[in-house]
């Protein structure tokens, strides 16, 4: 059974964006080593110009096989042309109820229940399911994903998009991983607990 993983960044106080979503600011928080890391652990996560870009175009999926996420996650790409941000991975999914027609042969639209969705596709044959974001989806999709992978940025930014909209609620982990790169980051792993 395929699993469901919130593979996020974000701020030391858990923000994955500034109030009106823009992330931009998290990247200047990126270093060599911290891209090492990802190309070497998560190559899949990165965009397909940017594997192109650091030399790992061709990269095997060593995690995920296909991506999730939600509209206002996908939009920023899109503006920009790019209207498969993941054409490396055999599924693309964005969850809107605005768009009608898919930008692109490759990117499948879910409109309707995204849990029942989610659950089919952890039910089929492959590698786990990346939840990319954000966090109204993350609060849909609260009680489906399996595992957390927060990618944690040294920076402290008071208020902003949370991780999670998915109100309060008691959900135990248990820490299956940890790691501390050079330029502040840290990688921490967490099961969910059922």
């Amino acid at each position: 059974m395929r699993k469901l993983t919130y593979f996020i960044a974000t701020t030391i106080d858990g923000f994955i964006g500034a109030p009106d979503g823009d992330a931009d600011f998290i990247y200047t928080f990126l270093d060599p080593e911290f891209i090492e890391h990802l190309k070497v652990e998560y190559p899949e996560t990165m965009a397909t110009p940017g594997r192109a870009q650091f030399g790992i175009a061709d990269a095997a999926p060593r995690r995920f096989d296909a991506v999730i996420m939600g509209r206002n996650t996908y939009e920023p790409g899109l503006k920009a042309g790019l209207t498969s941000p993941y054409g490396h991975m055999r599924e693309q999914y964005v969850v809107s109820r605005s768009l009608v027609d898919s930008p692109d042969p490759q990117v499948q639209l879910i409109s309707g229940d995204v849990a029942a969705k989610v659950r089919e596709l952890k039910a089929q044959d492959g590698l786990d399911i990346w939840l990319c974001g954000g966090a109204d989806l993350a609060a849909q999709l609260a009680d489906e994903i399996d595992e957390y992978i927060v990618k944690t940025y040294p920076v402290f930014v008071g208020t902003g998009m949370p991780m999670s909209r998915a109100g309060f609620g008691v959900r135990p982990l248990e820490l299956t991983g940890c790691t501390a790169l050079g330029g502040g980051q840290v990688i921490t792993s967490y099961s969910v607990k059922r």
